[in-house]
């Protein structure tokens, strides 16, 4: 294992460009399984899930080529489909939440998947029932196979209907969508996630001959196809970076520039942090954070407390809810967080408390944070990320705390974040890698 050893203290400036969104790389990733032909696909970040996920379309006989930085051609057009009875396969789905995408491709095209319960972030229930229901509507069968502990899940004829999603999740979304593209007749799709990485996915899907309506909006309608041909794909910016490195502006920034963040597509990111206090300047498709000596929470118009809430798009996004929470513990004023997706994402704030950090934890939904406004920095101290958010999360406090923190099990954060300390370090942070 590796750990980062953080001196802290150190004031960031400088230029810095986000990767490409992880999330949207998933799930177009996984698509390139819908046709034999090549697909191009630019800007993939280089990061520990998407490695692994590519590493396992390789195992199944994808062929994968890197072109490039970060731009990739993959070709489906041999797929070992006997690959996927085998125990390793199911070994290595059960290590990575991304393959749980691989589903609706594989069904669709070739009518059969194996489902093993997949890994991912430890920050409570992540069930499947979304995706199980989806594939069950357009007429799937599961066949439970207890020595494996995995479902197979088969279907010879897909068939398009309608469907109100049990809730609006993006992976069950996008798996529904990629498994109804082949499905004779229509499928509607109402509750739908309407993220911008799910509109990607359907805009590529599109390009390769699909017939999707209704992108952008929670009401999807897809008109069955025979096939899908080549495309070429460019991944957006990730969302969840360009947050990350806004709080790292609020908390240790010396003016930071945040290049090509494709502005459109951040929702109402940009203004939850500005309800903390938070300046930021839109300069073309740039943002620039200023230097601040003090930032103060905003109150509501009738001068009660200010609450930031998780929701589905365009609601704030739940993984920028652990940055927030750190930018909060140096504002002047309170803020009440409300985590409303995942039961354990929270538990994290227990570390920043041990770090000076004034938060009452009510639950494990709801956190009140009463900012110190610069008068106490954090100290430093020895943590362990628990999950990507979390750790980066920690990563930031650690470079505002004064002294020298050490932050475990950092594999967590590589599963999300491109080459973090060398990018930081380029701005003037002191992070040093260590292997235990």
């Amino acid at each position: 294992m590796e750990s980062f050893i953080i001196e802290g203290g150190h004031p960031l400036q400088g230029t810095i460009i986000p990767q490409g969104a992880k999330n949207e790389a998933l799930e177009v990733i996984c698509a390139t399984l819908l046709t034999s032909e090549q697909v191009v696909i630019h800007n993939i970040p280089n990061i520990l899930d998407v490695n692994n996920l590519i590493a396992l379309l390789r195992d199944i006989g994808v062929k994968v080529e890197k072109q490039g930085h970060s731009s990739y051609v993959f070709q489906a057009d041999d797929v070992r489909l006997d690959y996927l009875e085998s125990d390793e396969f199911v070994r290595k789905c059960a290590a990575l939440r991304g393959s749980v995408l691989m589903i609706g491709p594989l069904l669709a095209r070739f009518g059969k998947a194996v489902v093993a319960e997949p890994g991912g972030d430890k920050i409570g229930r992540r069930r499947l029932d979304t995706h199980f229901l989806g594939f069950r509507n357009l007429g799937a069968k599961f066949n439970f196979i207890e020595s494996r502990n995995v479902f197979e899940i088969h279907a010879r004829q897909l068939k398009g209907c309608y469907m109100l999603l049990d809730e609006a999740s993006v992976t069950g979304t996008a798996n529904v969508i990629m498994s109804s593209i082949f499905a004779k007749g229509t499928t509607t799709i109402y509750n739908a996630a309407c993220e911008p990485y799910l509109q990607q996915l359907c805009r590529m899907l599109n390009s390769m001959g699909a017939r999707i309506t209704g992108i952008g909006s929670n009401l999807l309608t897809i008109e069955g196809v025979r096939e899908l041909h080549a495309t070429e794909h460019r991944v957006l910016p990730d969302m969840i970076e360009v947050g990350s490195f806004i709080g790292m502006a609020a908390m240790v920034g010396d003016g930071i520039r945040i290049k090509d963040v494709s502005l459109s597509n951040l929702g109402i990111i940009p203004d939850a942090f500005r309800r903390l206090g938070v300046k930021i300047k839109a300069e073309g498709d740039d943002l620039f954070i200023p230097r601040q000596n003090h930032y103060t929470i905003e109150s509501f118009i009738d001068g009660s407390i200010m609450t930031l809430a998780d929701a589905p798009w365009p609601g704030l996004t739940p993984d920028l809810l652990s940055v927030l929470i750190v930018v909060a513990t140096q504002a002047r004023g309170s803020v009440l967080f409300h985590q409303k997706m995942f039961e354990s994402r929270l538990f994290f704030v227990d570390k920043l408390i041990d770090m000076g950090a004034q938060i009452i934890l009510c639950d494990p939904h709801r956190a009140v944070v009463i900012g110190h406004d610069r008068k106490l920095r954090l100290r430093a101290g020895r943590m362990t990320s628990p999950d990507i958010r979390a750790g980066i999360a920690l990563l930031i406090a650690a470079l505002s705390a004064n002294g020298t923190s050490r932050i475990d099990n950092i594999a967590q954060i590589d599963r999300g974040y491109q080459d973090i300390e060398s990018r930081l370090n380029a701005l003037g942070a002191c992070i040093k890698r260590i292997s235990n």
